[in-house]
């Protein structure tokens, strides 16, 4: 998830650059809401709520239940179907924005003379399937994929936020969702993360909470793939007072599109958060916001000095996160609100 929304602002600005280009994407069937709430929908420019506003197709590689099941007839046919479809389009060009063997390969199948990646991809193996390996000076991811963008057609782009696709009913669920009048701004707190070392402490996020809701916010908790006992038991944290959300992907896009605030670790809710222009909170351990923090939006990031870069998928929280305290996350929380009053 986080890469997909890492890689839309680069999307976003060739896009603009260029309407007139056909632009499709691969992607996991289970993220492909951020691109598209139908499949095959065509892009309709003149929407003001488009449902596939910035691609015009969509090419679905379960790459996660092929690895599982690697031998099988089924992914063999899957496999097949999909390197006919890719080779088909005779695309002038494809672009690696994951920089993982795994994408890589994927890119591949389209046998497209100029396939562009980073020169020095997140898997360094990667870069043998390139055609054209882009050097980047970024130091964010997003600054990365700009740079990678703009080598396609030597574009001079900037990063733009997205406009994600519009799900009616989930913009209606939304709605109802919030609709309490006069209510307090909303604030959405996602406890879950990739891995346990990057998880802050669920009694931390707890105790926010509450902090909030004694300040009169409302709190919803993003119950994610897997994390559903995780938000029941930050729900039961704050006596009920926080409301948990066992949500789609399309009712998570509508409904941060409506809260005040977000508050979460490095995990792919944040980077919606940021995606939809919403103010955050990031907690951060043992990934490096430098590259993967909040981007385009007003934020506050909690890392502490002692925090080492390690993608190592540790279950316990790493050291560094834990000396990170309640009391200024809450404190944060309100600045980021409320910017003038901070000041």
């Amino acid at each position: 998830m986080g890469d997909i929304l890492h890689a839309l602002p680069a999307v976003t600005a060739l896009r603009n650059a260029h309407p007139e280009w056909m632009i499709d994407w691969v992607v996991e069937p289970m993220w492909s809401p951020l691109l598209t709430s139908q499949s095959g929908v065509a892009r309709d420019t003149s929407d003001e709520k488009p449902k596939q506003p910035l691609v015009d197709g969509v090419h679905f590689a379960a790459a996660r239940k092929w690895k599982r099941n690697l031998f099988a007839r089924e992914t063999r046919t899957e496999i097949a179907a999909l390197r006919r479809a890719l080779k088909r389009e005779r695309y002038d060009a494809v672009v690696d924005f994951q920089g993982a063997v795994r994408s890589a390969l994927i890119g591949r199948m389209a046998q497209s003379r100029r396939y562009l990646g980073e020169a020095k991809p997140r898997e360094a193996a990667a870069k043998l399937l390139f055609t054209e390996r882009v050097a980047t000076r970024g130091v964010h991811v997003i600054e990365q994929d700009i740079e990678v963008a703009a080598a396609i057609a030597g574009d001079d782009l900037t990063p733009i936020h997205p406009m994600l696709p519009f799900d009616p009913d989930a913009e209606i669920w939304a709605d109802q969702l919030m609709a309490v009048e006069g209510a307090a701004p909303a604030v959405l707190v996602n406890p879950g993360a990739g891995w346990g070392a990057k998880r802050w402490p669920i009694e931390r996020y707890a105790e926010v909470s509450r902090g909030l809701l004694n300040k009169g916010y409302r709190v919803f908790v993003n119950a994610g793939p897997g994390e559903v006992l995780l938000a029941d038991e930050l729900v039961k944290r704050t006596g009920g007072g926080a409301v948990s959300l066992l949500c789609s992907i399309e009712q998570l896009i509508a409904v941060t599109r409506r809260v005040s605030l977000a508050i979460a670790g490095d995990t792919g809710p944040l980077h919606l958060a940021c995606a939809l222009g919403r103010p955050v909170v990031g907690i951060y351990g043992p990934t490096d916001p430098r590259r993967n923090g909040p981007f385009g939006t007003r934020f506050k990031v909690f890392r502490s000095p002692e925090s080492k870069r390690d993608h190592a998928r540790r279950e316990e929280p790493e050291a560094g996160l834990l000396t990170i305290s309640p009391e200024e996350v809450l404190e944060a929380a309100e600045g980021v609100l409320y910017p003038e009053a901070a000041r």
